[in-house]
């Protein structure tokens, strides 16, 4: 059956099953799977769009939309590619993540911001890494001014710069060095397929806990962005609304709350790889 792109975009449930089984069936001849790949990146492109335009909102001038939508297009090629019928997520939203991230990870790899400010970042983020080894808790922003010997407003404009580098997902790997490594990210840590053997699902669930934990020390605010980011979809913008509080707030509590996540699960890892050795 041919579909016009109105009929692909308003499928039926049912329907979009029937062409996902078809098209996940290794015994479908490859032109039809070819041609069944086709009508799903017709179905989903408006998807890149929407990404795209929640990222380019408070980006620099310098990064053109148009750039952000073609690198998006490759994470949803990469979504279709990868995505399995047994998740227990809907594809619009692993593709949501695969499609950020795809535009993320190419704006890492520009080098688009400033020297400066990316090591200022990297000096943050480990500062935030050894007060947390230290206290073995967060760390107050006074507590990290202190030790960085800045104010905590300029801390403050910190986080704020800082925003441009942190350019992150649910979708990164829990190991750095295993960044390519789909079994290994947190999206698939936390959402283990039922297919996994019971050892695994034990493991998974485990882990889950730890990184539920993790999220749960955060600070109330930083925890609200983080969910309605991520996993409400809101911009910037809409979670200011919510919050009561400047867009710019907003990307200074994100700022943060990403930075002291990734410290939080750098520490998890370390203790993962102990008990596996």
């Amino acid at each position: 059956m041919k579909y016009k792109n109105e009929e692909l975009i308003n499928l039926s449930e049912e329907e979009e099953l029937v062409l996902w089984q078809t098209y996940k069936n290794e015994k479908t001849p490859q032109p039809k799977r070819e041609e069944i790949r086709e009508k799903l990146i017709l179905k989903y492109a408006p998807l890149v769009k929407y990404v795209a335009g929640k990222v380019a909102i408070g980006m620099p001038k310098k990064i053109e939309f148009d750039d952000l939508v073609g690198y998006g297009i490759f994470g949803l090629l990469d979504a279709i590619d990868k995505y399995k019928l047994d998740r227990n997520t809907k594809f619009k939203t692993y593709a949501i993540t695969r499609i950020r991230g795809s535009i993320f990870d190419e704006l890492r790899s520009i080098d688009w911001v400033p020297r400066t400010i990316r090591q200022k970042t990297k000096q943050l983020e480990k500062t935030i890494y050894d007060l947390e080894e230290k206290f073995d808790r967060t760390p107050t922003d006074e507590e990290i001014a202190q030790a960085m010997e800045i104010t905590t407003k300029e801390l403050e404009k910190l986080y704020l710069n800082a925003s441009y580098t942190v350019v992150t997902s649910v979708n990164d790997s829990l190991f750095s060095e295993e960044q390519d490594d789909e079994k290994n990210s947190v999206v698939n840590v936390v959402e283990a397929p039922n297919s996994y053997n019971p050892d695994t699902i034990s493991e998974r669930l485990e882990i889950r806990n730890m990184i539920a934990g993790i999220i749960d020390e955060l600070a109330e605010k930083e925890k609200q962005v983080l969910i309605l980011y991520y996993y409400e979809d809101l911009t910037l913008k809409e979670i200011g609304s919510v919050l009561e509080v400047t867009e710019s707030r907003v990307s200074q509590l994100h700022t943060k709350a990403i930075l002291r996540l990734k410290s939080k699960l750098k520490k998890l890892e370390k203790k993962l790889r102990k008990i596996t050795q």
